[in-house]
């Protein structure tokens, strides 16, 4: 992939190889808002950023001063092209892949990842932005422009019950003020989680109150950047009965099954494999429950 940074901006040249709208809508973060026909906002690591993008080239606005961050960020150091065709011996998997081109797993901050999809639980996706966007105005630092960094775990363990009320997260705010508290305390380390094997790692999530199965893989592949984590939900259930009805092992995509868990859900949410004439549904299925 071909990277420039020009008058402050990171450029990438290759833009088959970072679609700003498979990323930001395939379900892995809740932080990036559509702001114009091909531009999106958002907020990482406490950095504001818009993306613009044409046939040609995508632009990171602004971005240079914080190259290498915005280069983690995006896993724009991993070549994607080479990894779509490891999973060219599965023919369904070969259509996902080509449909979500550009979809790229971001290295989110690991404490915003874990509460993040603690919200996401039997949720839908605009109710979950509106949650986070209302904890991120409650107790995260301003940085100007009306836009708020993520929280740290202090600070949300530092709420009372009328706040967490406030948030209207029903009763997976008991469990973020739990994960928060479990977090700032040292009681538990997402970082030594992070470097544990990945049995051991799903097993210490799953130790979290209100941490299941399917958040505690989110939180690992999305936040943990532990790309072998392969999340089923509703969706995904979906596809693998659709197209797997004879079982389905994800360790078939090792080291990169995440990846491919996120083009399966990208194409499945999609309907374009049902019918592939309705690109315009895109957009309401991205409202669907995560």
């Amino acid at each position: 992939m071909e990277i420039t940074v020009s008058n402050g901006d990171i450029v990438i040249l290759s833009p088959e190889d970072f679609a700003p709208e498979p990323i930001f809508e395939c379900g892995q973060c809740f932080r990036w808002n559509k702001s114009g026909e091909r531009e999106y906002a958002g907020v990482a690591f406490g950095k504001p950023l818009r993306i613009i993008w044409d046939d040609a080239r995508v632009t990171l606005c602004g971005a240079a001063d914080d190259e290498a961050l915005w280069r983690e960020y995006f896993d724009l150091d991993r070549d994607y092209g080479e990894i779509r065709s490891a999973f060219g011996f599965d023919a369904h998997m070969s259509l996902a892949a080509q449909f979500g081109r550009g979809i790229r797993i971001l290295r989110q901050e690991p404490w915003e990842a874990l509460c993040s999809f603690i919200v996401s639980q039997c949720n839908n996706i605009p109710r979950i932005k509106k949650i986070i966007e209302a904890l991120c105005r409650l107790c995260g630092e301003a940085i100007g422009d009306g836009l708020y960094a993520f929280p740290a775990p202090e600070r949300v363990a530092d709420l009372s019950p009328e706040q967490l009320s406030s948030l209207r997260a029903g009763y997976r705010g008991a469990y973020i003020h739990s994960a928060a508290l479990s977090v700032s305390s040292g009681a538990f380390d997402l970082g030594a989680a992070s470097r544990l094997p990945e049995k051991d790692a799903l097993a210490a999530l799953l130790s979290l109150p209100g941490v299941g199965t399917k958040v505690a893989s989110c939180a690992a592949l999305f936040g943990l950047h532990m790309l072998d984590f392969f999340p089923i939900d509703t969706w995904m259930k979906k596809s693998l009965a659709n197209h797997y009805p004879g079982g389905f092992d994800p360790k078939a995509f090792s080291p990169y099954a995440g990846i491919a868990q996120q083009y399966l859900f990208y194409y499945e949410r999609s309907g374009q494999q049902r019918c592939p004439g309705r690109a315009a549904e895109r957009k309401e299925k991205s409202r669907s429950t995560r």
